[in-house]
C-alpha cells in the first residue's frame, strides 16, 4: 500500500495517556515509536489486538440486552450484516443530545437512523442499494397506524372486486412455471387509488411460482401491481411485505427458505423437484396484518428522519442538502454506520426474491454496488467515503465505523482481510486528517450471525468486529474519550415523565 502517501503524520495524534488520568482508553497498547508498554485497564473484552492503536472502554453492554431490544420498526424486515439497535443507542446515549443529527452512510435496514429517531435524534442514512434505501425510508418517516390500516382496508376491496382475474393469472403461471408466454403485470403497472406510470408486463420467474401457492401468489402480484413505493403508506405496506415473505414458520407467505435471505433460484427449483415441495396457502392480508400489529406496539419514532439513495463517497454533500431542505442542523455530531464486509455478502443475489417484489433485478444491484473489494479498493473506496462525508460533520463529531474482520472468503482465507479496521485507520482516516480515539471490540458468536443457517462455515468470515471511533478535531477526539465509560440507561421503550 506505498501508493497510499500518509500526508496525516501518526505521530502527531495525541496518544490517549495524554488525557486526563480518570478516562480509561488505553489497554494493552504501546507508544507509536518506542513501543513500551502501556497500562492495561479494564472494560475490555479479553482479545488481542494489534499494539499499536489503543483501546477505547466502551463496554459491550449491547450484548446484555434482549433480542429485541429497541424499537418497535427495527423486525420489519431482516437484512444480512446488519447490527443491533442496542450498539447504536450506546453511542447515541453517550455522543449525543436531543435534536442533534445522527448519520449513516451505509444504512441497510436503517438501523441507525431508527433508532436515532426513536430517541429524538434526526437519524439521517443513505445506501445504494434500493431495497435498502426503501426499507430506511419505511422506518424514518413512516405512516399514523390509522393510514396503514385504513389503505389495507381499501387493498381489500380492490382484492375482493378483481380477484377472479388474479387467481386466473396465478393458476395459469404454477401450470407453466416461468414460461415466457405467461405474462403478469408489472410493478405499478395497476394502481389502485394512484397514478402510477405503468410498467410492462412481464414473465414470472420459475423459482418465484414455486415458492408460493397459487392463491397466495396471485394476492402478492396484485399488491405488486398496485403500490406506489413512492408513496409513504405504500412503502410502508411494501417493506412490510419484504420481511413476510419467506420463513419458516405460518407467519410467512412462502416455507421453501429462511426469512433471513433468499436462497439460490437453483437450489429453490432444485428443492421442490426433489422433494415435491408444495407452499402452504398463506393469506397474505390476514399475514400483514398480524406484521403491522406487531411493528405499531410502540408509538411511531417521536423524529421524522431522512433517508437517501445513493453513492457513500458524496453523502456528505447530499445530507446537508437535504438537512437543509428540511430547515435541520446541517452539521451531525455522530456517524455510527457499517461499511459493506470485505467481499463477503452479495445484497442483491441474497434478496432476490425481495427484489423481484419491488420490481429490481438482483444481478443489476449487485453489478451496481460493486461488492467484489480487495483489500487495496477497499481503502481507496473507504478514504474517498470519509473524505466526502467530512462536510456534513460538527467539529466535535464522533465517527463510529464498525468494521469485520474478514477470515474467509468463499471458503478460503482471505487475503488481507484480518486487522481491516487498523488498515482503514492508517490508509484511510488518517490521511483525510481525522483523528483517532481508539478501538472498541465487539467479538461476534457464530450462533448469532444471520449466517448462521449456511452450517458448517456459519460465522467463519466475521468473528471479530472492531468498533474503530474517530472525529475530524482534537475536540471531538477529547469528547469521545471523555464519554466512553459514561453508565447509560437501557431501559427500552424510555419511561414517561411522571404526570405533575
Amino acid at each position: 500500500m506505498s501508493s497510499f502517501p500518509l500526508e496525516f503524520d501518526l505521530t502527531a495524534v495525541p496518544s490517549a495517556a495524554d488525557e486526563r488520568s480518570d478516562v480509561r482508553s488505553e489497554a494493552r497498547t504501546t507508544g507509536p515509536r518506542t513501543g513500551a508498554p502501556l497500562p492495561a485497564t479494564d472494560g475490555q473484552l479479553a482479545l488481542q489486538l494489534p499494539s499499536e492503536l489503543p483501546h477505547l472502554s466502551i463496554a459491550p453492554e449491547w450484548k446484555d440486552q434482549q433480542r429485541l431490544w429497541g424499537h418497535s420498526f427495527h423486525p420489519m424486515c431482516s437484512y444480512l450484516a446488519s447490527f443491533p439497535a442496542g450498539l447504536v443507542h450506546a453511542f447515541i446515549a453517550r455522543y449525543t443530545r436531543p435534536g442533534d443529527v445522527v448519520l449513516d452512510p451505509f444504512s441497510g435496514r436503517g438501523t441507525t437512523p431508527l433508532q436515532a429517531c426513536a430517541e429524538g435524534r434526526i437519524g439521517a442514512g443513505n445506501d445504494l442499494n434500493p431495497f435498502a434505501h426503501i426499507l430506511t425510508a419505511a422506518k424514518v418517516d413512516p405512516p399514523t397506524k390509522a393510514a396503514v390500516k385504513t389503505r389495507i382496508a381499501a387493498l381489500r376491496l380492490a382484492w375482493a372486486a378483481t380477484a377472479g382475474e388474479w387467481n386466473e393469472i396465478a393458476d395459469r403461471i404454477a401450470a407453466d412455471p416461468g414460461s415466457p408466454e405467461i405474462l403478469a403485470p408489472g410493478p405499478g403497472s395497476r394502481p389502485i387509488g394512484g397514478t402510477m406510470p405503468a410498467r410492462p408486463d412481464a414473465a414470472v420467474p420459475a423459482e418465484v411460482a414455486l415458492a408460493f401457492h397459487p392463491r397466495t401468489l396471485a394476492q402478492l402480484l396484485f399488491l405488486r401491481a398496485g403500490l406506489d413505493p413512492d408513496d409513504r403508506t405504500d412503502r410502508f405496506i411494501l417493506a412490510t411485505l419484504t420481511g413476510i415473505l419467506h420463513g419458516k414458520s405460518a407467519s410467512y407467505l412462502s416455507a421453501v427458505m429462511p426469512n433471513t435471505f433468499s436462497m439460490a433460484p437453483r437450489y429453490v427449483r432444485d428443492f421442490v423437484a426433489r422433494t415435491s415441495f408444495h407452499s402452504p396457502e398463506r393469506d397474505t392480508f390476514g399475514l400483514l396484518d398480524d406484521k403491522i400489529r406487531r411493528l405499531y406496539r410502540q408509538p411511531i419514532p417521536a423524529a421524522r428522519g431522512i433517508a437517501l439513495l445513493g453513492d457513500a463517497r458524496d453523502s456528505g454533500i447530499r445530507f446537508r442538502e437535504a438537512l437543509r431542505a428540511r430547515g435541520l442542523p446541517e452539521r451531525a455530531r455522530l456517524v455510527v454506520t457499517s461499511p459493506p464486509y470485505l467481499r463477503v455478502v452479495k445484497y442483491g443475489y441474497y434478496n432476490w426474491l425481495r427484489l423481484w417484489l419491488l420490481g429490481y433485478d438482483a444481478s443489476a444491484i449487485d453489478d451496481l454496488l460493486d461488492d467484489a473489494h480487495h483489500r487495496d479498493a477497499y481503502l481507496v473506496f473507504m478514504r474517498e467515503v470519509l473524505r466526502g462525508l467530512r462536510t456534513a460533520l460538527a467539529d466535535d463529531a464522533v465517527v463510529a465505523l464498525v468494521i469485520g474482520d474478514v477470515e474467509m472468503d468463499r471458503g478460503r482465507p482471505a487475503n488481507g482481510g484480518v486487522g481491516l479496521a487498523e488498515a482503514v485507520w492508517e490508509m484511510a482516516a488518517a490521511p483525510e486528517g481525522y483523528r483517532l480515539a481508539g478501538i472498541a471490540l465487539d467479538d461476534v458468536a457464530a450462533g448469532r450471525k444471520m449466517t448462521k443457517l449456511w452450517g458448517d462455515e456459519a460465522g467463519q468470515a466475521t468473528k471479530l468486529d472492531r468498533i474503530l471511533v474517530l472525529s475530524t478535531t482534537e475536540a471531538g477526539r477529547r469528547r469521545a474519550l471523555n464519554s466512553a465509560s459514561l453508565p447509560i440507561d437501557w431501559t427500552w421503550p424510555p419511561r414517561s415523565p411522571r404526570a405533575l
